[in-house]
């Protein structure tokens, strides 16, 4: 055992059985960091967040310390690869760990490692390209033994880190097909004060080796210089990168575009993009990759009416350091204007003029909310009023409105760095959005939470039966009119909040930003 101060015990297992027996005694959340040993900065930097608490809960930390033969090829480094338990015990202990699991070989596997050992195949899709074309097999061990682990420490999250991003795309394709009731967060990649990725590997370079693999991310980072001032093509970046790792004297493996989601080549990137390498430096084989966006990242939030789109949203953009894009405002703010000028919401020739010279404005100060002024007056309070709220789906109804509005949001869109929500924003505003989803809840949820708010607002409440009827008439009229109907988009994901508090919506919701946007893309405010 490695004690920590008077309040943790860090304990030390090398059987299944003490773990086992540990995790059914288990009542906290169960982080898991797996590794294979010699732990470094990076693998701190995982421990480190995998301990940090959420709110008051604080997770119990599994890290695992195993060499996997299974992983390793013919002519591979797994006799030499560096075994200091000892001292991942101690870097384990200070970052925070509750349990290190340090089994043997014939521990995770008493039958052998032969032919005739149980073992998962990754799809050929994820598992020959990148660092498997060379690899055969390899990908294939790495599954193996993370399935194993996973069922023996049963976590709530699963902790990886993003340098590399082939195994964490397999992983999270494998958890997701398998199953498994648990989310995993990849974490940034970690560098050394030179620039290359912290890697067990780079121990084995002398001095002038490691003045060598210093053109590998050099040569990514120039690169993707490049690409943000818009002078390339694919091609070109592939090309040049290449070229400047061979004359480093570097042996070069490969240098790919590809998608970051699916790792298929990438030939004319629209979204986030990677461009990743792998070469031979001395004795040791080296990996590394950079994003390439053509903007930040916009998230697009749909559903109904009453699903807290605003409340997630404005929260969700705060995590992640983006702008938060309330459309939803927007039409509630010309509502009010079209009721204070005496038009009708429901005649578009009363709407159409009031359209012209209209001065909406949406502000929000670092760590405010948001404002909304509407020529000169705030509105921010009275857009949410029941009157608003009845006539607001009538004034959104019309394609002169739509036209307006959608515009001038697509303006706001050209550079990314949004989280927008609205009852189209993903179909008809921002089709190309990273991330897409339709947030609903059934009608009775949101009913209560129609009636909470107006309790806290200072207006009437009616009875639920009265308010689920509106919410349903809503519904119906936001998803049958003729312009950009309620509906969700083809490529959107479905999140029901029945029963989920604000923070775990918001957790879910960065999980699935992060499937598609990596840290090493877009860092947020905290690494979030």
């Amino acid at each position: 055992m490695c004690h920590v101060g008077a309040s943790r015990v860090m304990e030390l297992f090398t059987t299944t059985r003490e773990l086992v027996h540990w995790r059914r005694h288990c009542r906290s959340p169960v982080h898991f960091v797996p590794t294979m040993g010699a732990l470094h900065g990076a693998h701190q930097r995982l421990i480190l967040r995998a301990a940090r608490p959420s709110g008051d809960v604080v997770a119990s930390v599994v890290v695992s310390v195993f060499v996997n033969p299974l992983q390793f090829g013919p002519g591979e480094d797994f006799q030499r690869y560096p075994r200091e338990l000892h001292a991942d015990a101690a870097m384990a202990d200070q970052s925070g760990a509750t349990v290190l699991f340090a089994p043997g070989v014939e521990e995770m596997f008493p039958g052998g490692t032969g032919q005739d050992v149980f073992s998962l195949r990754v799809p050929d899709s994820l598992s020959t390209v990148l660092c498997g074309r060379s690899r055969p097999g390899h990908f294939d061990g790495v599954a193996t033994i993370v399935a194993r682990l996973l069922s023996l420490v049963r976590p709530d999250r699963l902790f990886l880190g993003e340098k590399d991003w082939q195994q964490l795309v397999i992983l999270r394709s494998m958890v997701e097909a398998m199953g498994m009731p648990l989310a995993v967060e990849g974490c940034a990649t970690v560098r050394d004060s030179d620039g290359l990725a912290a890697s067990t590997r780079n121990r084995y370079l002398n001095p002038s080796e490691r003045e060598r693999a210093r053109a590998l991310p050099q040569a990514l980072a120039a690169a993707r210089s490049v690409h943000a001032n818009g002078r390339f093509t694919p091609d070109d970046l592939v090309r040049t990168t290449w070229d400047v790792l061979t004359a480093a004297g570097l042996g070069v493996d490969y240098v790919e575009l590809v998608d970051p989601c699916r790792l298929r080549p990438q030939t004319a990137p629209q979204g986030p993009a990677m461009l990743a390498a792998a070469v031979q430096c001395g004795p040791a084989r080296l990996i590394d990759h950079t994003f390439l966006m053509t903007r930040a990242p916009i998230v697009a939030i749909d559903g109904p009416a009453g699903a807290g789109k605003s409340t997630v949203t404005r929260a969700l953009a705060a995590r992640l350091g983006l702008i938060h894009l309330d459309t939803g405002a927007m039409y509630r703010a010309l509502t009010w204007w079209v009721q204070q000028q005496g038009a009708d919401p429901a005649d578009p020739a009363a709407v159409e003029p009031l359209l012209k010279g209209l001065d909406l404005n949406l502000s929000a100060a670092d760590g405010q909310d948001l404002q909304i002024h509407v020529n000169g007056h705030n509105v921010t309070a009275a857009i949410r009023s029941p009157e608003v709220t009845a006539q607001v789906s009538l004034v959104a109804a019309h394609p002169c409105v739509r036209e307006v509005l959608t515009r001038q949001q697509q303006d706001m869109g050209v550079r990314g760095g949004l989280v927008a929500e609205g009852r189209d924003i993903g179909t008809a505003v921002y089709p190309d959005a990273d991330l897409k989803v339709f947030l609903t809840a059934t009608v009775a949820e949101r009913a209560c939470r129609r009636a909470k708010d107006l309790e806290q607002r200072g207006f009437a409440v009616p009875p639920l039966t009265e308010l689920e009827a509106q919410i349903a008439e809503r519904d119906r009229q936001d998803s049958s009119r003729a312009m950009a109907p309620l509906q969700m988009a083809s490529d959107a994901v479905e999140v029901v909040t029945d029963g989920m508090d604000i923070g775990a919506v918001i957790q879910a919701l960065v999980d699935l930003f992060r499937q598609r946007v990596p840290e090493d893309a877009w860092p947020g405010p905290s690494g979030s």
